[in-house]
């Protein structure tokens, strides 16, 4: 029996990818993310390898959240996989000059967001004792770096939640992990930098990961057998060997 599966932020980088290597497996897929345009562009182009249902919400709204999972048409009604993807950074400031939008903007979709979609599915996969959650974490999740101090917070959190909802739902038989990607090479940088000509730099000298590394890594963690589960993944490219060391050429 074909396997459904929901993506948030899946109208660009890793979650699209996902999208792309799960159709291309005939995986269900349920996409989300706010922009209605790329997600019926993407719907179309996936359309010819799997059945696809859209659903245009902003995860930081708990109400419109719940809505739109509730909204879903029978046949996409049972989640099997959820992969929290949808996430953001916003500038690279110290503590004290840092701008509170951005903190409120990066707690409100990497944890909060995160959450209110976990909340929305987890009860169908605890009443059927089966499921799989993926949240997409990052390598500043495992480190904090200099200017990182929020976003690497929130990505404290997401591995934080992951081992809490490993432990609430075990005895429910419930994968749940982490992929926690370093430098992938993705619009990531754009939005951190607001089209700075910074955001131009961050790739440059070396080969940074790509959204479809990330995405096929994904798939190998949902495809392994029932009682295998990769809790925990750190991805780097070869470039990097920690957040703030990355080989470039001169």
């Amino acid at each position: 029996m074909k396997k459904t599966a929901l993506i948030t932020g899946a109208t660009s980088g890793i979650g699209e990818a996902t999208a792309y290597e799960f159709a291309k497996q005939g995986i269900n897929l349920i996409i989300c993310g706010r922009r209605l345009q790329r997600l019926n562009t993407i719907q179309k182009a996936l359309e010819r390898l799997t059945n696809v249902h859209i659903l245009n919400f902003d995860i930081r709204d708990k109400h419109e959240t719940f809505k739109a999972i509730e909204s879903l048409p029978k046949p996409f009604k049972n989640i099997d996989i959820l992969v929290n993807n949808a996430g953001n950074a916003h500038g690279l400031d110290p503590i004290q000059t840092g701008n509170i939008d951005d903190w409120d903007a990066m707690m409100d979709i990497n944890v909060k967001g995160l959450l209110y979609v976990s909340k929305a599915v987890i009860p169908q996969m605890t009443e059927r004792k089966s499921g799989h959650i993926i949240n997409i974490g990052s390598s500043a999740g495992k480190e904090v770096y200099p200017k990182g101090n929020v976003y690497c917070a929130s990505k404290h959190a997401v591995l934080a939640i992951t081992e809490g909802m490993r432990i609430d739902l075990n005895p429910f038989g419930i994968k749940v992990g982490s992929i926690n990607p370093g430098l992938v090479e993705t619009e990531f940088s754009q939005v951190r930098f607001k089209g700075d000509a910074i955001a131009n730099n961050v790739y440059k000298g070396f080969k940074a990961l790509q959204a479809k590394d990330i995405a096929e890594i994904i798939y190998f963690a949902i495809s392994r057998p029932p009682h295998v589960n990769i809790a925990d993944l750190l991805v780097l490219p070869t470039a990097q060997a920690s957040s703030t060391i990355v080989k470039k050429k001169v």
